[in-house]
């Protein structure tokens, strides 16, 4: 799982470099009197929401979400790991929910076959592309939450908390 956090990051960080270049290009060109890119912002537009998706999977499985422990620290380590538990069931629901509903939105955009105002590109491919992203992102929550339960219930960390453990 941890292979393939890092995989799903490696191709959002690409995706999200070729995105800054690309505006970088664009408002040069604006600025030189080239004039921007054509399309630029729903290029932008598409990637990022892939980006974000790709990102959760290694956010998720190292921890890397942000925590307020004002009340945490004050528990014991049973009482923290059966509250990370149910963030991590409840984690995993929502990313469940999420690629359900974008899949149904995938769907529905394929189905009416709406394209982009500039490019002309049907818009479902974004959706895809961003669908197939938060499905190993859901399955990645799925697994921690899986993992986080079976810690809860031994009282032993088969993941450290923030660490990356080979699994």
């Amino acid at each position: 799982m941890l292979r393939l956090a890092k995989v799903m990051a490696l191709i959002g960080g690409t995706v999200l470099t070729v995105l800054i270049v690309l505006t970088c290009v664009s408002v040069a060109g604006r600025t030189l009197g080239f004039g921007p890119i054509t399309g630029d912002f729903e290029l932008v537009e598409a990637g990022v929401a892939f980006a974000i998706f790709a990102f959760l999977p290694l956010c998720q499985i190292t921890s890397g979400h942000a925590t307020v422990e004002i009340f945490t620290d004050k528990m014991g380590p049973a009482a923290n790991r059966w509250l990370r538990m149910v963030t991590e069931i409840v984690f995993a629901a929502v990313l469940i929910l999420i690629a359900w509903r974008l899949g149904d939105g995938t769907y529905s955009k394929y189905s009416y076959g709406e394209t982009t105002f500039l490019l002309q590109f049907p818009i479902w491919w974004a959706y895809a592309l961003s669908l197939v992203a938060s499905i190993i992102a859901a399955i990645v929550g799925v697994y921690m939450a899986s993992v986080k339960t079976i810690e809860a219930f031994t009282g032993r960390a088969l993941i450290p908390e923030g660490g990356e453990a080979e699994h």
